[in-house]
């Protein structure tokens, strides 16, 4: 029986915390009732769901958890905030701002609003490094925008945005404002206050929790049209009966990062950093992508000099990493986001993504380094590009 391979591709999924699937145990077998029957099994679960929703609003600093709205992943969450806040504010004919690398979800959700309702939608640029320059949001916006959506960190270059600069602009035009922080919620870098968004789209299962839940964070009284219809549940925003074993589960993974972010992080920013320096000084050429500093702790984004990274995988059985998201696996085309922060098609396909977490081992970091550059030694090789700072914390 061979080892499992090394798991670098964090970004995409994260594993299970035991601790977490210990949490769901007894609302997968004894704990089953439905949290809107009033008696003593629906209780229970009531009261379960009430105890994760509070974990979560905790995690990213909300004031009251009712802010907090289960949905069945950040996908659905991003639709319900862009389609669901643009239409309570305009059903018709109305503007949405983005940005040029927003995950498929995001972009999707947009188009929606285009080809259903009549909307308009602007996708503003990013610079080299994938940041989002606040005066081109300025720019972008019209007497009819209704909504701006700026993702929080991206999921292939790990490059963190400064929301709170651009809702500062976008709330004194009184227009809404959505950050998708699925990624960035992980490592515990989410403050509702600080950011000021009136959206947040979450998901578990890129922070330790179970796949198929996710939530929206709604600001207050802010108005949402819900999408899903039926029995009233999430106050009226998001019917269908709750999932209570993965709403568990999701909470028990946000009280785990809410404890052990600060920690964590450092150890798997220092064995990313360790990688990529290692990775540039053995293969002459790596440029590595993203913000210098203000990035992700486990993501490392890294162009090749000359292998496509497709090619290169396919040949590393024992390392789990990926060529970009994993929404676009199968898709001929190079990463959208690699293309906006100014990369060739050809430079596209030639990048990798490494995604550490906090079960990374330094161990496996020395052996992911090998098999890279042992699977890279038949290529020729160019002059390396340096890669950056430390990480600024936001």
């Amino acid at each position: 029986m061979t080892d499992r391979p090394i798991y670098l591709d964090h970004q995409a999924t994260t594993p299970l915390d035991p601790r977490v699937l210990d949490a769901m145990m007894p609302f997968l077998t004894d704990q089953f009732g439905n949290p809107g029957s009033a008696h003593a099994y629906g209780q229970a679960a009531s009261r379960a769901v009430s105890t994760a929703r509070r974990h979560v609003a905790h995690l990213i600093g909300a004031k009251n958890p009712v802010e907090i709205v289960f949905t069945s992943g950040a996908t659905e969450a991003n639709h319900l905030a862009i389609v669901g806040g643009a239409l309570a504010t305009r059903p018709h004919g109305g503007h949405v701002v983005t940005t040029t690398i927003e995950h498929k979800a995001v972009l999707a959700a947009c188009q929606y609003l285009v080809d259903h309702h009549g909307y308009t939608c602007t996708r503003v640029d990013v610079d080299s490094h994938g940041s989002v320059r606040p005066d081109d949001v300025i720019a972008a916006l019209k007497p009819d925008t209704v909504m701006v959506s700026v993702m929080h960190a991206n999921n292939e270059i790990g490059t963190i945005q400064r929301i709170e600069a651009i809702a500062e602009v976008v709330h004194h035009r009184r227009i809404l404002m959505h950050t998708d922080a699925a990624q960035s919620a992980g490592y515990g870098l989410v403050d509702t206050s600080g950011l000021d968004a009136d959206f947040v789209s979450l998901s578990a299962h890129k922070l330790y929790g179970p796949k198929g839940i996710g939530a929206l964070f709604v600001r207050g009284r802010t108005r949402l049209t819900a999408l899903q219809t039926g029995g009233g549940q999430e106050r009226g925003l998001r019917a269908g009966t709750l999932n209570v074993p993965a709403i568990v589960g999701f909470g028990a993974a946000a009280a785990l990062i809410t404890s052990d972010a600060v920690t964590s992080n450092g150890e798997i920013r220092a064995l990313r950093d360790r990688l990529a320096q290692r990775l540039c000084d053995a293969i002459p050429g790596v440029t590595v992508n993203g913000h210098p500093r203000r990035r992700l702790p486990g993501n490392l984004s890294i162009t090749l000099p000359t292998v496509e990274a497709a090619d290169l995988l396919d040949h590393m059985p024992t390392l789990a990493a990926s060529t970009g998201s994993a929404c676009n696996t199968g898709s001929a085309e190079p990463s959208h986001v690699l293309t906006a922060i100014g990369l060739s098609r050809a430079a596209a396909r030639r990048t990798l993504r490494l995604g550490l977490g906090r079960a990374t081992t330094g161990s496996e970091i020395d052996l992911a380094l090998k098999t890279i550059v042992g699977g890279a030694a038949a290529h020729p090789l160019m002059a390396c590009t340096s890669v950056g700072g430390t990480d600024q914390h936001l």
